[in-house]
């Protein structure tokens, strides 16, 4: 198998909906046992994730993981705030870009590689009103694009 095995559990669509996206990283998170289980069914949301730096390390917070059903006392809080592994580097440019340019760091989506979980987060800036208009109108004339293409050709 040469290439990697990525199999992605979930991804946030509404911070592609609700930002810019200008850059993307990868990044481990610290888990426990239950909550890798959880993540392997599918059990997971970001809709209203986000990621703070504190003291030199990045955590996710507002990701809820559901409780693994045969899990009983090794169940965590489903909203606790995950650490995030990042390389040092990485966290302070990040930190310098939140602080300074008004970025957002949010979790874009959640996957394994080789049997681990990863989380891709971005640097994001938010977009206003009338930036969220104007992408709806572009996807809805390139639909209406494709459907005049779609109903010339037999």
């Amino acid at each position: 198998m040469s290439k990697e095995a990525i199999k992605t559990v979930v991804t946030n669509k509404k911070a592609f909906h609700d930002y810019f996206v200008e850059e993307s990283y990868e990044a481990g998170i610290e888990l426990f046992g239950t909550e890798v289980k959880s993540i392997r069914q599918g059990r997971v949301n970001l809709k209203d994730a986000w990621c703070s730096i504190v003291n030199g390390e990045i955590f996710v917070n507002n990701m809820h993981i559901s409780p693994y059903e045969h899990g009983n006392i090794f169940n965590r809080d489903p909203l606790r705030v995950k650490r995030l592994l990042m390389h040092k580097r990485e966290i302070t440019r990040l930190y310098g870009l939140t602080k300074q340019q008004g970025y957002a760091i949010i979790p874009l989506s959640v996957y394994f590689k080789k049997g681990r979980v990863k989380v891709q987060v971005g640097l994001c800036k938010g977009k206003k009103l009338y930036d969220k208009r104007a992408v709806e109108a572009k996807k809805a004339s390139e639909r209406e694009i494709e459907r005049a293409f779609k109903e010339r050709r037999f």
